[in-house]
């Protein structure tokens, strides 16, 4: 199986390319020994794509064994399609339709397993999950993984000597399948998404925080919750918020790359047990229904120091919000918040979200104990919790693209001694940036950037653009074939194409 004297990684593509140091070595051979003693079946390569959307194959332990050294082959098709499975680049000519020779005809990439994030899922007996790694077959790691982006930009955060920490608060909604049939209308086809199964909310809503109303899910949630503490997510709470089946959770604060995987499983989790209990658990921003009610993530970030551990942006002074440091991070994040929003909004159906005095931002704000602001500070002097809330991403984002675009801006804001200005105190009057009013408008800020041009990379913030304006050609499409103002509301593309993907 390509593995010498039975160590995991030795001898075969994964040692050539110095992909794994002995600590994932010896994560590795705890994974094998588990896989046995727990009798699994089959593991899931897990991977992410552009869409943040958690895309596997499925090994036997034989299969698993030999990829633990030598990785494992897919197809790169899945990389040249939109989120409606519709084809964007022409992967059979040269380049791939994407101008870069290694694309040509939809050539093998590798998947190399993450050991440390192996877990066994507690929902399908006999079945375990690992993330993985995209590479090219010559050891490079793959141009459009939104793993290796996160890597890039935390690589930067340790040259600086820090380490950056998240908290994850996010929203979303849960209904109950009423099922109803949907034929052929439930189908999808490429190009086209078909319409969610009928159903409708868990709970009626708009009794925020009530305990009745939290008690009629109550057998789910406790389902659910144990799941994710076998998944070691760290959860803090459930809480049932303002629209009708929608709820809360926040969970405890973790590497900023730990809290970005745990957000992938915890948003596929949470849909496949939902699904199995005879609900669905949607991550849609603005679904169309009565009582339904828009959901946003929130990231809490800091950062400390590599060595001692110290929070960088617990201020000393008294009166102070934030230390010198934690205010040109705040800084940065608010230059770079308009070209830097489609990374952390980027479905056509984020922005029904930013509208004034909406629990949601509609311009580039900060301040202190606010939630009507971009930017939420959090904790003072000698506090070692002080953080950043930025409250601008939708629970569909993609959470690898989402927190590196947010970290490497914050870090831009540091390397240039940034001032963020005064506080907001009326964050929906003041003199500051709108927030785009739609995808399209996003993008545009984004290509004009060259901050992210030259963070991301000029490869992958080309692909990013063109897979996400082929999927408002499809939604201007549909408008103008219905003649629809989407101005009215939440139209039936934006229910058939997030709803029930993400």
């Amino acid at each position: 199986m390509g593995d010498i004297v039975g160590i995991p990684g030795r001898g075969g593509f994964i040692d050539r390319h110095g992909l794994w140091d002995e600590a994932a070595r010896s994560a590795a051979r705890a994974m094998l020994d588990r896989v046995e003693k727990e009798g699994i079946g089959l593991i899931r390569l897990v991977w992410c794509d552009t869409h943040g959307w958690t895309r596997a194959r499925s090994v036997t332990p034989a299969a698993f064994r030999s990829t633990l050294s030598d990785g494992y082959a897919i197809g790169a098709g899945s990389w040249s399609l939109d989120a409606s499975g519709g084809r964007v680049f022409q992967t059979f000519t040269k380049g791939g339709g994407m101008d870069v020779p290694e694309m040509t005809g939809s050539p093998n990439l590798v998947l190399v397993p993450d050991p440390a994030s192996f877990r066994i899922l507690p929902w399908a007996p006999g079945v375990a999950m690992v993330l993985c790694d995209d590479y090219f077959k010559d050891g490079r790691p793959f141009f459009f993984s939104p793993r290796h982006v996160l890597r890039r930009v935390l690589a930067g955060v340790a040259e600086q000597g820090m380490k950056a920490t998240v908290g994850l608060e996010v929203e979303w909604t849960l209904m109950r399948l009423t099922g109803a049939d949907g034929g052929n209308g439930g189908i999808n086809q490429a190009g086209r998404r078909g319409s969610p199964p009928a159903a409708l909310p868990a709970e009626p809503g708009f009794a925020y925080d009530s305990e009745t109303n939290l008690d009629r899910v109550q057998p789910l949630l406790s389902i659910l919750a144990d799941n994710y503490h076998r998944l070691c997510l760290g959860l803090r709470s459930i809480d049932n918020e303002l629209g009708a089946g929608q709820f809360e959770c926040t969970f405890e604060p973790k590497s900023a790359w730990d809290a970005a995987a745990d957000f992938l499983v915890f948003r596929s989790a949470t849909r496949q047990i939902a699904r199995r209990n005879g609900c669905l658990a949607s991550f849609m921003t603005a679904p169309a229904g009565a009582g339904l009610f828009p959901s946003g993530w929130h990231v809490h970030q800091s950062l400390t120091d590599a060595k001692t551990g110290e929070n960088l942006f617990m201020p000393y002074a008294e009166g102070a919000s934030l230390s010198p440091t934690g205010m040109s991070f705040l800084a940065g994040q608010l230059i770079h918040a308009v070209p830097g929003i489609a990374f952390s909004a980027p479905t056509v159906n984020g922005y029904r979200r930013f509208r004034p005095n909406s629990l949601a931002p509609d311009r580039v704000a900060w301040n202190v104990e606010h939630r009507g602001v971009l930017l939420r500070v959090l904790g003072g002097p000698n506090d070692k919790a002080t953080r950043i809330e930025n409250r601008v991403g939708e629970p569909a984002a993609n959470p690898y693209l989402a927190i590196a675009a947010q970290l490497a801006a914050g870090m831009d804001g540091i390397v240039r001694g940034l001032d963020p200005g005064p506080a907001d105190d009326e964050p929906y009057q003041t003199d500051r940036p709108m927030l785009p009013a739609s995808l399209n408008d996003a993008l545009t800020g984004l290509e004009e950037s060259e901050f992210f041009r030259t963070c991301f990379g000029e490869t992958y913030l080309t692909y990013f653009l063109r897979m996400k304006r082929a999927e408002i050609a499809r939604y201007t499409k549909f408008l103008t074939e219905a003649g629809i103002d989407p101005a009215v509301g939440v139209t039936e593309w934006e229910m058939n194409e997030y709803f029930d993907a993400f």
